[in-house]
């Protein structure tokens, strides 16, 4: 009887995760088991009224790299005409990163990711290779996203893993981890449970810790100490406005505003998502210590107050004062792993762990070595690979 691995969470960390263990030439039997009733995590799509699409999360992937290479080649190999189609670079290829953000071009060329991350450096690896990587390369896209949103991704590779016999069980919280005699998980659902001989766990870190056994208390603890910030975005459309200056977006240095992050540029760089009639699209992104001392004092923390600081932001920064055509505003509770002092010591002390006790579980996901859409794709398929023990087909 083949192996089981039960994969937790179905953001896009464990979507590829399982993605690439039902690639493997004998695949193991795969269960993803996601908590809410829809897949993708902080990937949300949503179509506006006139057409327009709203990021609520990630909105444009950068293509550079060997990481970018590869969920291009994700992509391509999903092989699904209307996604491919669907794939377009932003206007703001034409721009420079080095230009429009001087101080960030050398982190990025270092860590892979300008905001919110620290990451490490990914060192030399071979370039993956196919028609889109080598159409990105040619037009120099600086970064990417789908004409439907960046949630048609998850949408496709749930489509695909159902059709390669992956179990996807959605609106299963898992409620506990208990080792068996034998060595096998028992996975504790709300109405249920699973046995699987391993676990791949992208979840994040802290909800982890709560659902270890007492003989993974070590790891527990590590895990716990792994905390995340939350962040309100507020998308904003405005008819017949004009945006004074052009590029990505801009940052607010916290010295000049501690509740605004930045905000982003979304009609300059992807146009084509603007709606019918086109409106000028902007996300404001709220947070940092204004937020967390409002979450502190147990402050209500409405709509109306998000609505209001982020257009007072487009109004200052902007000149955009009219009132917005549209709005959506969403809080995302503890999104953003916070890589601390003594990360990576965290992190190197729940493999030794792991390690130590040959325990058939592997860490994936935003809470351990990046937090951008490329880091997070590229540590499900590193689960998946040393779940394998060898690299899943392409």
């Amino acid at each position: 009887m083949g192996r089981t691995v039960v994969v937790l969470g179905g953001g896009i960390s464990g979507l590829a995760a399982s993605y690439h263990l039902s690639r493997a030439p004998c695949p193991p039997k795969v269960v993803l088991v996601e908590s809410s009733e829809r897949l993708g995590g902080w990937i949300r799509s949503v179509r506006g009224p006139n057409g327009a699409i709203f990021e609520l999360g990630p909105r444009g992937i950068r293509p550079a790299g060997a990481l970018g290479a590869r969920t291009l080649l994700l992509v391509a190999s999903l092989a699904m005409d209307s996604l491919c189609r669907g794939v377009f670079a932003g206007n703001s290829r034409e721009l420079s990163i080095r230009s429009c953000f001087p101080s960030l071009f050398q982190a990025e060329q270092t860590h892979r990711s300008i905001l919110l991350g620290l990451l490490l450096g990914a060192g030399r690896t071979p370039q993956p290779d196919s028609a889109l990587i080598r159409q990105a390369l040619a037009e120099r896209w600086s970064q990417w996203s789908l004409r439907g949103g960046l949630e048609m991704l998850p949408q496709a590779l749930e489509t695909h893993l159902t059709s390669r016999g992956v179990s996807v069980l959605r609106g299963q919280p898992v409620c506990g981890l208990s080792l068996q005699a034998e060595g096998r998980w028992k996975v504790s659902l709300r109405d249920s449970s699973l046995e699987a001989d391993h676990v791949i766990s992208a979840i994040p870190a802290s909800v982890l810790s709560e659902l270890l056994p007492a003989e993974a208390a070590p790891l527990a603890r590590a895990l716990s100490a792994i905390t995340a910030v939350s962040v309100a975005v507020v998308n904003l459309q405005y008819q017949g406005a004009h945006l004074p200056v052009q590029g990505f977006g801009h940052l607010v240095p916290s010295s000049e505003d501690p509740g605004v992050l930045g905000i982003v540029y979304d009609s300059v760089a992807f146009p084509e998502q603007d709606g019918s009639p086109p409106g000028l699209r902007v996300t404001v992104m709220l947070g940092g210590s204004w937020l967390q001392t409002l979450e502190a004092s147990g402050c209500v923390l409405s709509q109306e107050l998000f609505q209001q600081r982020a257009q007072e932001a487009a109004a200052t920064q902007l000149g955009l004062k009219e009132m917005p055509s549209h709005c959506l505003v969403h809080l995302h509770k503890n999104c953003i792993p916070q890589y601390t002092l003594g990360h990576w010591q965290k992190l190197e002390s729940a493999r030794q762990f792991l390690t130590a006790h040959r325990l058939p579980l592997t860490l994936a996901g935003a809470s351990y070595e990046g937090v951008a859409v490329n880091d997070c794709i590229e540590s499900g398929r590193q689960a998946a690979v040393s779940v394998l023990g060898t690299e899943p087909n392409s």
